[in-house]
């Protein structure tokens, strides 16, 4: 059978079980790039070098420098010391929405919410704000937050390995330029007028003896606390800098989970714990599935019948439109990770297919991936607090998508100016 037909079957099939998750998404991902070696679309060497892809090895070592700030307390203890000096509902709301999203932007998203979930329920309860117009905003600033740094969500990563197989180099804060206005906007339409449209729930389930419940960290050392805290900011730091110091990403953040596990602030057995290997089989499987793309020419059939569909001088601002909608339509129902990694390669290919610079349709593609706020599906944290916020699915839809209009406006202001399509 022709390559370009296998790699295209391939695509299907990864989108249909990605949407049913009828397997787990790590599998699906690890029986495409198995496939495509076996039928010789690629070599063995293709299909598995996305597995230690250098962006995989970042993100498997920022999993474990991320967990030791959950692991000692210490970020139980940044989300309750902002929140406590909010006075007021609105003000609680910007504290938390913050602090969610800063840490996200360099932590797990899903942790960071998991963490603070516990913290705010208790905030509320003691100054007897309804929780269900707190813990919305708290799992919204979560995704939001992921769009500061490369390291905010693995999606982003997807997106700079993307760019940097075309050569093209990025920073650490790639994403930062639309990231940064759209978190200060989804914090602003929250604490303006978004608030207003989340229930006032009493009847929401209670904390007590459930997964969110508190956790007792008096038993853990200061020490390993501010070591945790410590360590995250140098390895922040360095990557920040990486060109002035000369040390890549990936090497500074394996130094701090190295001097984490070495000094005892977390066990190995919690650092491997931390490791989410859906994430890595996943990000592995979707680069073995781009090369398919790319070799075979199957991302560029797909990118000229797209281009065809929509015309012969389809402007790429358009084509920027496009692919913001489809991907943020599929990242409400399936894996925003799943979306991104199905989603980039093709963008790549369509903006190849019009000769256009491919950053700011890469970029879009990612965001757009983040902007899971219509469902209680969209993302892990969504689901978390449907039911002790006391949620229904119409109250992620009334809140979630005039939150989608407000990142979907900024991309497309700040994208074609940030990265011109056709650069001088």
């Amino acid at each position: 059978m022709n390559p370009t037909v296998i790699t295209l079957c391939f695509l299907a099939f990864a989108i249909i079980m990605f949407v049913l998750e009828k397997i787990p998404l790590g599998l699906t991902a690890t029986i495409v790039s198995v496939g495509l070696c076996v039928t010789g679309v690629l070599e063995p060497k293709q299909a598995f070098a996305g597995y230690v892809d250098s962006n995989v090895i970042l993100c498997v070592a920022m999993f474990v420098v991320g967990q030791a700030l959950f692991e000692t307390g210490m970020a139980n203890k940044i989300g309750g010391l902002v929140t406590k000096f909010a006075k007021s509902e609105r003000q609680l709301i910007i504290a938390i929405m913050v602090i969610t999203g800063l840490m996200s932007g360099f932590l797990s998203n899903t942790g960071s919410a998991a963490v603070l979930i516990p913290v705010v329920v208790g905030i509320a309860a003691e100054s007897g704000y309804s929780r269900s117009h707190l813990l919305m905003p708290l799992v919204f600033a979560a995704a939001l937050g992921g769009n500061i740094s490369i390291i905010g969500a693995p999606g982003n990563l997807m997106g700079v390995s993307a760019l940097n197989e075309l050569g093209i180099e990025t920073s650490f804060f790639e994403y930062l330029i639309v990231g940064g206005p759209m978190m200060l906007a989804g914090i602003l339409y929250f604490a303006l007028f978004g608030y207003k449209l989340l229930p006032k729930n009493s009847g929401a389930a209670s904390l007590e003896d459930d997964q969110f419940a508190v956790k007792d960290y008096s038993d853990v050392p200061k020490w390993k606390q501010y070591m945790s805290l410590a360590v995250l900011v140098i390895a922040i730091l360095a990557m920040v800098f990486e060109k002035q110091i000369g040390i890549k990403l990936q090497v500074s953040a394996s130094v701090g989970a190295i001097i984490l596990i070495l000094t005892g602030v977390i066990s190995e057995k919690e650092a491997l714990k931390s490791i989410d290997l859906k994430t890595v089989f996943l990000f592995g499987g979707s680069l073995a599935l781009a090369t398919a793309l790319e070799h075979t020419g199957a991302g560029s059939l797909i990118a000229d019948t797209l281009i065809g569909a929509m015309g012969n001088e389809v402007h790429p601002l358009i084509l920027l439109v496009v692919i913001f909608v489809i991907t943020c339509t599929m990242t409400n129902f399936m894996s925003n990770t799943a979306t991104t990694a199905l989603m980039v390669p093709i963008a790549v290919s369509l903006a190849q297919g019009l000769g256009a610079d491919p950053r700011a349709v890469v970029i879009a593609t990612v965001i757009a991936g983040s902007c899971a706020y219509a469902t209680p599906i969209g993302m892990p944290a969504n689901t978390m607090v449907v039911g002790i916020g006391g949620y229904k699915f119409i109250d992620y839809v009334k809140a979630g998508l005039p939150l989608i209009l407000v990142s979907f406006i900024i991309c497309m202001v700040i994208l074609p100016v940030a990265y011109p399509f056709f650069p001088a």
